[in-house]
């Protein structure tokens, strides 16, 4: 009678892997209409994604428990002996934005291939959302792969949800008039951040008012110098409360270059922002990373006959890199393939909280600019001994209150327009620093149709940047804190299978006999001690 009338849920677990966080349980308070889950996780799967599917009907369930609103479905997509209509939901769940997962699955000295989509999609008054729920990482295991998804399940539902019922959408800009990523090069996250955001190109060309409105600026390579007085309206966004992922090269240097010339130099790119940076508490360094843990570009390595043979060969100045720490932002973030980045270092900036969220792996070199690139170092043995300088962190998150740059100093503008409140000491806000503006720029198929970003059309596989891209928007507009349910932390409690196969029959023995032995030993000594109470009796 007590349950009916209150509602308590007590979770046992030592991580508490069944507690929503206040963020999402607010979410779920606020829903007013049915929001309905299609996963397509379901058939004969093996074991980890058997465990990945009964995690996910546990959130579904812990979702719906909290609000009514929640329900959901299980479909399988292959339909047994109808490979057209297997077909057809292939492609259907293709363009809906769901990727498949190939597994090689052995059964009885067999083996066969089966396809997969990993995923769901989300539905609400009319809208949808597709739902990535498998969450690869290069060079982790499966068990772990399948045990960070289940970690991420929580974000990613309600990461769709919150997309579904967002209203008023806030604003992003994407910086224009200084030389930066055309729409094209950016197509691909930015068709990504529409469904949470009015995504916009900006020129300020000295305008106050050019940001109002604006909640994220994003910087994405700028190619030329910035002047005072654009530099002052940002400053001053910054000061009102304005976040701004900047994606900027303090080193030029650019493959098309070497397309048509055996060697080319990276030289430092002077673009008047580095006394900016300093004084929000980062500094970009001029020069660049070689890293043994590398993207692969295609060289000709020979002829057979008239034919070119292509190999794909390392190439150190593209760095895989990965997460620096265990931020929620990068927290189980798959490598993130980056051209041509620098180090980054901190400085001391007063109340700025500086978090390193992105960094090369231990096998890395500096080079110093001017520094000269060539294919050369691809056919020369590796010095291992030269890759010894450790991780180099490439991309900072700053949080705090940031001092203006032109405190003190005079307003590079003649005039300011009427109402306009110039402040020296900002507000509560946020900015991200990555040296590498190619992170963003997506590359392009043969019809010159845009890729989607982080897929690398050469090794035709997906990197982390479109999802380290869409995290990083997302944490700078957050106001919800749905990011927390990222820094959830589900322990893998896998058995040792070394001792398993060490001491196979004795745990059998254990597991199956040792409960019937009990069960036996109880009923005899029951059974014992029931006769001679009442043979007493008796007597």
């Amino acid at each position: 009678m007590i349950g009916s009338r209150y509602f308590v849920r007590l979770d046992l677990t030592s991580e508490k892997r069944f507690t929503l966080t206040p963020a999402t349980r607010l979410l779920l308070s606020e829903l007013d209409d049915y929001v309905h889950f299609q996963v397509y996780l379901e058939g004969d799967f093996p074991a980890g994604f058997k465990r990945l599917r009964n995690q996910t009907r546990e959130m579904l369930d812990e979702l719906r428990a909290w609000s009514d609103f929640v329900t959901y479905e299980f479909i399988n997509p292959t339909i047994a002996g109808d490979w057209e209509r297997t077909e057809e939901n292939y492609s259907m769940l293709v363009r809906k934005g769901l990727q498949p997962t190939q597994l090689q699955v052995t059964r009885e000295d067999a083996s066969s291939q089966q396809i997969i989509f990993p995923g769901a999609i989300a539905r609400y008054r009319g809208r949808e959302v597709s739902i990535s729920l498998l969450q690869e990482q290069m060079g982790m295991s499966s068990e772990n792969v399948i045990n960070n998804s289940t970690q991420a399940l929580e974000f990613n539902l309600a990461s769709a949800i919150h997309k579904l019922t967002l209203e008023q959408k806030p604003r992003v800009a994407f910086l224009e008039g200084n030389g930066e990523l055309e729409y094209r090069y950016v197509a691909d996250v930015t068709f990504s951040l529409e469904d949470f955001y009015e995504v916009d190109r900006v020129v300020i060309n000295g305008n106050p008012r050019a940001l109002t409105g604006v909640s994220t600026l994003v910087v994405a390579q700028p190619l030329e110098g910035f002047t005072e007085q654009d530099k002052f309206v940002i400053d001053q966004f910054v000061m009102h409360g304005g976040s701004v992922l900047w994606l900027v090269d303090p080193v030029f240097a650019s493959m098309d270059s070497l397309q048509m010339a055996p060697e080319t130099l990276g030289m430092a790119w002077p673009l008047n922002l580095d006394d900016m940076l300093f004084r929000y508490g980062v500094r970009l360094n001029a020069d660049l990373i070689m890293d043994m843990q590398s993207a692969p570009i295609p060289i000709t390595t020979g002829f057979m006959g008239d034919r070119p043979q292509i190999s794909m060969i390392p190439w150190f100045y593209f760095p895989l890199v990965m997460p620096a720490s265990n931020h929620p932002m990068v927290r189980n973030l798959n490598a993130v393939r980056t051209e041509f980045v620098s180090t980054i270092d901190t400085v001391a900036a007063e109340g700025i909280e500086k978090t390193f969220l992105l960094q090369s792996s231990p096998y890395t070199r500096v080079v110093q600019t001017p520094a000269r690139i060539s294919f050369d170092i691809m056919e020369r043995s590796v010095d291992e001994r030269m890759y010894r300088d450790g991780p180099k962190p490439v991309a900072v998150l700053l949080e705090g209150e940031f001092s203006s740059l032109y405190t003190n100093r005079r307003s590079p503008l003649t005039e300011l327009p009427a109402g306009f409140q110039r402040r020296d000491k900002g507000e509560r806000t946020a900015m991200i620093v990555v040296s590498d503006g190619d992170i963003i720029r997506n590359q392009f198929d043969n019809r010159g149709q845009p890729l989607p970003l982080g897929y690398d059309r050469f090794l035709e596989e997906t990197f982390g940047n479109a999802d380290f891209i869409l995290n990083a928007i997302n944490y700078l507009n957050d106001d919800r804190g749905i990011m927390e349910s990222r820094a959830r932390e589900v322990r893998l409690r896998v058995l040792d299978r070394s001792r398993v196969n060490q001491h196979k029959f004795k745990l059998q023995l254990l597991n199956v006999a040792l409960p019937v032995v009990l069960l036996l030993l109880f009923g005899f000594l029951r059974f014992y001690i029931r006769k001679r109470k009442y043979s007493k009796r008796i007597v």
